[in-house]
């Protein structure tokens, strides 16, 4: 059976469309790895929104979580920008790749401290819990691949790599913005739950829940393939 080629090729189309950005990028003279610090810079100001949310904000306002959505979103336009900036300007070095992989960590941090902030903030814990959960193995994914390369070994298999993981929060936080807005707020209630089964938020918890899965599923799952290998 012949793989699924779909993501390479969605990859593929997404940095032929950001050419233009980078060459205007290439104009202004701006270096790979000044655009890894903006795009670091944009994620903080994401976590921001939801901390500034959970402190001023009421419970149901969806526009914390939308914006936070939003500018996720662009902030993962800038991942994708700054290694195809050093590849068109042969800016490559391998002390740009090692900077561009610790920022992508702290960003991913930055942003998982804001979401379960937010949501432990509004007594979300459990959700709270599975941001949590979903930052381990987050963060586990790459280490395993970056020890097994450092071991002379490549390990890039696997699903919930960073691209899908910043996607999936991305558009999940806007959805239950837009989904909201014209559903207005919705509960389903178990008599035996002392929380809602589903509600608006479920939109953005439920998709976090399926990441702290995946992660940690795909952190093993390389794991098991280094091991075969090895």
């Amino acid at each position: 059976m012949k793989k699924n080629n779909i993501w390479p090729t969605i990859k593929k189309n997404a940095y032929k469309a950001l050419d233009p950005i980078i060459n205007l990028l290439i104009k202004l003279k701006l270096t790979p790895n000044g655009i890894t610090v903006i795009g670091f810079i944009i994620t903080i100001a994401s976590a921001t929104i939801l901390i500034v949310g959970a402190e001023i904000g009421n419970k149901g306002d969806t526009r914390y979580i939308t914006w936070f959505g939003i500018i996720l979103l662009l902030a993962g336009v800038f991942d994708m920008l700054d290694g195809q900036l050093a590849r068109k300007t042969n800016q490559m070095t391998k002390f740009g790749a090692l900077f561009d992989s610790v920022i992508d960590r702290y960003s991913e941090m930055v942003m998982f401290f804001g979401i379960a902030y937010y949501l432990v903030s509004y007594h979300y814990f459990l959700s709270g819990v599975f941001a949590f959960i979903a930052m381990i193995g987050s963060i586990m994914v790459s280490y395993v691949r970056a020890r097994a390369e450092g071991l002379g070994e490549n390990c890039s298999i696997g699903i919930m790599q960073r691209p899908e993981r910043v996607l999936t929060i991305g558009i999940t936080a806007i959805l239950y913005g837009v989904i909201s807005h014209f559903t207005g707020e919705f509960k389903i209630n178990v008599d035996w739950l002392p929380f809602s089964l589903i509600e608006n938020i479920s939109i953005f918890t439920i998709p976090i829940f399926i990441l702290a899965v995946l992660t940690n599923y795909t952190a093993f799952q390389r794991l098991n393939f280094c091991r075969k290998k090895m």
